[in-house]
């Protein structure tokens, strides 16, 4: 199994900065495509910032010249960097991996996971 790890959520007045991180382990063979979606009440979840499976980086248009996705492979660790925060990014955030973790029939075998989420609350 692989087990997704957040931290960094919290409250923040609007202009502020909060750093979030996630963390996966356990059996991985390669992550194919890792990111943040969130989640704000009464709404449905949606992508925050995300590294594709083909390397780019795609941010939602409410999020872009504020937020900054980043990682680090050799801890299979995600980051995203918030600044400028509005009311309005307040949200529950997941991280989201798409993960290879086993073989069969000389295949990669891929499944989706997703971390418990992290309050992010923005306001005065």
């Amino acid at each position: 199994q692989v087990q997704l790890v957040e931290s960094g959520g919290g409250l923040v007045q609007p202009g502020g900065s909060l750093r979030l991180s996630c963390a996966a382990s356990g059996s991985i063979l390669r992550i194919n495509a890792m990111g943040w979606y969130r989640q704000a009440p009464g709404k449905e979840r949606e992508l925050a910032a995300s590294f594709t499976a083909g390397g780019s980086i795609h941010y939602a248009d409410s999020v872009k010249g504020r937020f900054t996705i980043s990682r680090d492979n050799a801890k299979n660790t995600v980051y995203l960097q918030m600044n400028s925060l509005k009311p309005e990014d307040t949200a529950v955030y997941f991280c989201n991996a798409n993960v290879a973790r086993t073989y069969y029939s000389g295949r990669l075998v891929s499944d989706d996971y997703w971390g418990q989420g992290t309050q992010v609350t923005v306001s005065s």
